[in-house]
């Protein structure tokens, strides 16, 4: 009896390991997100970014990038020479290639080497217009950023940072039970899923002149009108 509470955590290293014997199947069933990105969204601006040399190292060749910084004024702020003070909100999209043995994997796993120091993890769930509910995974960091050439002095910004995984037919964000539909597409459906990424952040604090709350609300408003716009719900399991 005394050996049994090591036997789950024995099945799912055997379950996770065996996902790399698993053989290699015939058909690749699409994601339902829209990787084309629009130059805006309502009043948010989408100025698209390269993926970088890192990233494009990281995961298989045919691994695709869809990133943006992504900018809104705020109502009645300016700086001193007139200019609008904008929010901005950093989005990224990955989509995985055909090779599930190659994917992509949880941002916790990236982000360090961005300078983030993850605090909290949490679920949220966001209640969107079109009456469907994602999922999604809210991380607080704190990145710090190097703000000479030689790197050797950071500021440290507070950051909040979305994300969830779009499938063929499903959204989700937890990425086990993504793993493990990739399995069981695999064996009884003979079918390889491609997922997307899709990770959005935004700073706060006294530095950049937002709340955690106001962030919080800004960010959501930026997922919501992504979500609606560039997933194809008609796909989408309810």
């Amino acid at each position: 009896m005394k050996a049994t509470p090591l036997l789950l955590p024995l099945f799912l290293g055997i379950a996770l390991g065996s996902i790399y014997f698993l053989p290699t199947a015939g058909g690749v069933a699409q994601s339902a997100i829209k990787m084309d990105l629009p130059q805006d969204q309502g009043d948010w601006r989408f100025e698209e970014q390269l993926a970088s040399v890192a990233e494009k190292e990281t995961l298989s060749k045919d691994t695709e990038f869809s990133k943006a910084m992504c900018f809104r004024p705020r109502p009645g702020q300016y700086y001193p020479n007139g200019k609008n003070v904008e929010d901005r909100a950093d989005l990224s999209v990955v989509l995985s290639g055909a090779d599930i043995n190659n994917s992509i994997h949880r941002p916790e796993r990236c982000m360090p080497a961005q300078g983030h120091k993850i605090l909290t993890s949490t679920d949220r769930s966001i209640k969107l217009n079109n009456g469907r509910t994602i999922m999604v995974k809210r991380l607080h960091s704190v990145q710090s950023l190097p703000t000479n050439e030689e790197r050797t002095e950071f500021v440290d910004l507070d950051c909040v940072t979305y994300y969830f995984f779009v499938g063929h037919d499903r959204i989700t964000n937890d990425h086990l039970g993504r793993t493990f539909v990739d399995m069981k597409d695999r064996l009884f459906k003979g079918m390889d899923q491609r997922w997307a990424y899709v990770s959005t952040s935004m700073w706060f604090g006294k530095l950049v002149g937002l709340s955690e709350a106001d962030a919080e609300a800004k960010l959501t408003d930026f997922v919501k009108r992504f979500s609606e716009n560039q997933i194809n719900w008609d796909r989408v399991e309810p």
